[in-house]
């Protein structure tokens, strides 16, 4: 089995813009794509996971998503997955207006590329910016990471959401992710 971590996109990866689907206007967050290199070194997958709640509020069409996804790979070319969720549960376009369990902070997302990859979820971390990333992490069964980057505006706290480290940025995660892992290969 293999290892991975998951990556909220808008706010951890790259910066945010919301509702943005203009591949130009994507810039990595600072430090992302030598903090990614080193996960990779250390055999970690690396896979976006992202609520893309704009399809359902009709703010872009859910195919304007792959220019997005296609710049993330060009950018880092140490992607090895990409996952949305168009679902919003007050959305207006119909067929995206639902409750569903892909959209953060439930775990479908997660689950669905842990099966497509064959993961080992326990070995595995989710990033976010926002505690239902974290919530999302955590119901998976991994081990999560919070960029308190003044993203999270509403700091609702439940046992679902207790991220098992809190950091500035995605450098300041990776670090503790392979702090993490010589530590248990020294056990």
């Amino acid at each position: 089995m293999k290892k991975a971590v998951f990556l909220d996109k808008d706010g951890t990866l790259i910066q945010d813009i919301p509702y943005n689907v203009d591949p130009e206007r994507i810039v990595l967050s600072e430090g992302a794509e030598e903090s990614l290199a080193r996960l990779k070194e250390q055999g970690y997958l690396l896979i976006v996971i992202s609520n893309q709640a704009g399809v359902a509020h009709g703010y872009f069409d859910v195919h304007d998503l792959l220019g997005v996804k296609e710049r993330l790979f060009l950018l880092l070319k140490d992607l090895d997955g990409f996952y949305f969720c168009p679902h919003h549960p007050a959305g207006v376009v119909q067929a995206y207006a639902i409750a569903c369990y892909c959209r953060k902070p439930e775990p479908g997302m997660i689950l669905q590329a842990a099966r497509d990859f064959n993961i080992e979820l326990s070995e595995s971390w989710m990033i976010g910016d926002i505690l239902s990333d974290i919530e999302a992490g955590n119901k998976a069964g991994c081990r999560t990471i919070l960029i308190n980057n003044g993203n999270e505006t509403e700091w609702n706290w439940n046992e679902q959401c207790r991220p098992t480290y809190t950091v500035k940025n995605l450098r300041e995660a990776s670090k503790r992710i392979l702090e993490k892992a010589w530590q248990t290969q020294e056990e």
